[in-house]
């Protein structure tokens, strides 16, 4: 198949048997509206002569919306979701001279983006600046006395504004706007975390005498107002009808081909994004190629260069980048600037690029396995070809929710969004929150309504624990130290480990304390900026990986040993034939070991043992047990754990066709004995502390998760388990021992016992 179009420059790019489907998204026309008479003249005369004439109707309605209380704008990519923010607060800060605005951004890249964009407004009543932690000390106290506007991040105002709100007092007393833009990227644990945050900020602006107002963009979501609510606790108002136009966008899925039918296994989708990417950069196609795995966007990155190279295209080689986290502000500024200004023909990139960034005019936009949800994919898409008609691509793995795309791309293609899932009380996050509030002032009966109404009691179990302490009905933190710089919102926020390069000594990355164990243990190869490292040495006292310069073919993955123990039985009901459960567990983690596996055809080459400690954490889990007459005779000990190993791989691969989240946000363990139940179980956990109601999600839906993870093995052609049905690329175990056709009678018994 092959797209017909042949004016655009990518249409000879996509043919052959690896092309699923294509479809076309038209052009739209835009709705537009005049500038709202009542904006402050100095705005009005500001927006005009930056060229703005006419704006968008949802910009309008925003304004009005935003005047009346706290707003919500959720439409597409690049539709002008700042001006719509913008306009009501520039007009509040031009009319106020006292009014302060803070701007919340999920990156640091996001705030630079727009710190440039009011720069060009030459307001001259405004006086924004970024605060985050890479402005210099030096620059900070200016920054809170004057500025203005204040942009910043959730991790910023969390350890440097809150805590220290006593140096931010004017801020606070004049604070009339909080805008948080990106909303959609908090859920999750991360999102959970920023609900506190965000209740914590609306705490102190209350202590300081002022109600701020509320303005939230996100990119469509199913539940806009309830994310809405729950990471601010107020109500909202939605604008949601899209005026910005579009230009025609093409869609297409590609299949990677099998190279082996009896295993399942198919061509490397890192290899196939590489080969669509060299041909693209050769006819100067502007292109993103997104990501989740860091190693493999490096991976992409070295796999296009090396081909452009070899194919006699070495200048245009240099014009390719791969960008993630763990990178130095100075290269992602240099990255950035690069691909703003058409200097780069191609970045390949984590979602650290997937948010509002302006990269200049792309033609095309890759995405490389499916990124975990419908809105994401969407928002990743929509970041190429937005002035002119533009290739949306979708390649996918050999995991098994891309290939269970790949047999019904009608299901892909006609998906709607998914809602966003937080949970601000999570007992952990909540908890943890608690502390650095009665650090910034004394808990007491008055912060019902901002910090909700169930907050007395965590507090008392608080006191209990020695962390706060109580005195005539005000709770204050016990002993010395810093609360909040003990909680981190993110798995990239403070607690991380420095990758060391060893030969000259310099710091090259940074990895997260939840992800040290499996990405830099003795041994583990560790990609950055297109090269190669060995990790020599991991020292756990400093916090820091030490790393070689490596030019070998292999790469290595983790072998984990896992255990659970259930702390708190919340929820259970009989249902398909099993006792199913949800509640509190904990769950024990340990490298034990790791693979080396060649990178051409990931033929395993050697397993080697390391020796790290364990690490534990609390969470939220569905188990369910499996009762004798389920099972009968036909599963012996070696068939049974193989099958319900089986059964959980494929039941964790489809959560996320009813939650918002991907794979690798949920863990799982079964067992043929577990101590505790005493019978075969198996655990599908959240997989960060605390949790934040996935698994809930799956044991409302069990019915559901049950019958999709049979569907999706069943449609397998494979004969006895493959990475597209019951494999999985995550599994700690290293996909032993597996048993598909066990695993498939085993769901097929419980729908029968439905």
């Amino acid at each position: 198949m092959a797209i017909v179009s042949e004016e655009r420059p990518w249409a000879s790019v996509l043919t052959g048997e690896q092309l699923v489907t294509t479809s076309r998204l038209a052009a739209r026309e835009p709705e537009l509206a005049p500038l709202p008479d009542d904006l402050h003249p100095v705005v009005l005369e500001a927006l005009r002569a930056s060229g703005v004439e006419e704006i968008y109707s949802h910009q309008a309605e925003a304004w009005a919306a935003a005047r009346a209380g706290h707003t919500i704008v959720t439409t597409g990519t690049a539709s002008g979701k700042s001006l719509a923010f913008n306009m009501p607060v520039l007009d509040t800060l031009a009319t106020d001279a006292r009014a302060r605005a803070l701007y919340l951004y999920p990156t640091k890249a996001l705030a630079q983006d727009q710190a440039r964009k009011l720069s060009q407004l030459r307001m001259p009543f405004l006086r924004h600046a970024i605060y985050d932690g890479d402005t210099p000390r030096e620059e900070r106290r200016a920054i809170r006395d004057r500025s203005n506007l204040i942009l910043t991040n959730p991790d910023m105002l969390h350890i440097g504004i809150l805590p220290h709100h006593a140096g931010w007092g004017d801020v606070l007393a004049n604070l009339a706007w909080v805008v948080v833009d990106e909303a959609h990227v908090y859920r999750g644990v991360f999102g959970s975390q920023v609900a506190n945050v965000l209740r914590r900020l609306r705490r102190m602006a209350n202590a300081y005498g002022t109600e701020p107002r509320f303005m939230l963009t996100s990119a469509t979501i199913a539940n806009p107002l309830e994310l809405a609510e729950e990471l601010t606790g107020l109500e909202f108002r939605l604008v949601d009808r899209d005026g910005a136009p579009r230009a025609e966008r093409q869609i297409a899925m590609w299949n990677p081909p099998l190279v082996d039918e009896d295993k399942g296994v198919r061509a490397s989708a890192l290899s196939e994004a590489a080969g669509l990417l060299t041909e693209l950069v050769k006819r100067e196609v502007r292109t993103i190629c997104f990501l989740k795995s860091r190693r493999g966007v490096e991976l992409i990155q070295k796999f296009t260069k090396l081909r452009l190279e070899d194919q006699g295209f070495g200048d245009l080689a240099e014009r390719i980048a791969p960008y993630r986290a763990g990178y130095t502000p100075l290269q992602r500024r240099e990255i950035e600037q690069r691909l703003a200004e058409g200097d780069l023909l191609a970045v390949v990139a984590t979602d650290a690029l997937e948010l509002g960034i302006d990269v200049g005019d792309l033609d095309a936009a890759i995405c490389v396995t499916f990124p975990g949800t419908v809105a994401s994919l969407r928002q990743m898409w929509g970041r190429a070809g937005r002035r002119a008609p533009g290739l949306a691509l979708y390649v996918a793995g050999e995991d098994a929710l891309d290939q269970f795309f790949c047999r019904h791309p009608e299901e892909f293609l006609d998906r709607p969004v998914e809602s966003a899932i937080l949970d601000h009380e999570s007992e952990v996050i909540y908890m943890q929150h608690l502390v650095p509030a009665a650090y910034e002032m004394p808990l007491t009966s008055h912060d019902a309504e901002t910090l909700g109404p169930r907050w007395q009691a965590y507090a008392d179990r608080l006191v209990q624990r020695g962390e706060l302490r109580e005195r005539g009905g005000r709770y204050l933190p016990r002993g010395e130290g810093f609360p909040a710089g003990r909680v981190s919102l993110r798995s990239a926020g403070m607690d991380s480990f420095a990758v060391v390069d060893g030969g000259d000594g310099q710091i090259i990355g940074t990895v997260e304390a939840a992800r040290a164990f499996s990405t830099v243990h003795p041994g583990a190869v560790y990609l950055h900026m297109g090269q190669a490292y060995e990790v020599e040495e991991l020292d756990l006292r400093n916090r820091r990986a030490l790393v070689k310069k490596f030019t070998g073919d292999w790469y290595t993955q983790p072998k984990k040993e896992t255990d659970t123990w259930i702390e708190q039985t919340r929820d259970t009901r009989s249902v398909l034939g099993v006792e199913l459960s949800f509640g509190i567990v904990s769950v024990t983690e340990e490298v034990i070991a790791f693979q080396k596996k060649r990178v051409a055809d990931h033929e395993v080459l050697d397993l080697l043992p390391v020796d790290l400690p364990e690490q534990q954490f609390i969470t939220q889990a569905l188990w369910y047990e499996l009762p004798e007459p389920l099972l009968h005779e036909e599963f012996p000990l070696d068939v049974l754990q193989g099958s319900i190993h089986a059964a959980e791989h494929g039941q964790i691969a489809v959560l996320p066709l009813i939650a918002m989240c991907d794979r690798w946000d949920i863990g799982g363990l079964s067992t043929a004995f577990h101590q505790q139940t005493g019978r075969p179980t198996i655990f599908i956990y959240d997989g960060h502390p605390g949790g934040v109601g996935i698994t809930r999600i799956g044991f409302t839906l069990f019915e559901t998760l049950v019958a999709d993870a049979r569907r999706l093995i069943a449609e397998c052609p494979c004969r006895s388990g493959c990475p597209s049905c019951v494999q999985s690329p995550k599994c700690g175990n290293l996909n032993e021992p597996l048993n598909k056709n066990g695993a498939l009678e085993i769901m097929t018994r419980m729908q029968h016992a439905a």
